[in-house]
């Protein structure tokens, strides 16, 4: 299956029968990331939270009362 990066456009061929194939077959929300991109993107990340400024926001969700 052949595969083109969001970020850097690069083509790349993966296993047809893979997890990740799957995945970008069934559900098409799911993008395909090189692995200079995903690892560039985690460093990043990391870096980030190291400084105490990275926080996630947890949706707030609402009590149902008749649940």
């Amino acid at each position: 299956m052949k595969v083109k990066c969001v970020l850097c456009d690069t083509i790349q061929d993966i296993d047809s029968q893979s997890l990740k194939a799957k995945r970008l077959r069934n559900r098409r929300i799911h993008m395909y990331l090189c692995r200079e991109c995903d690892q560039r993107i985690s460093v990043k990340t990391k870096q980030r939270h190291a400084t105490g400024k990275f926080h996630l926001y947890e949706e707030k969700k609402k009590s149902d009362s008749l649940i």
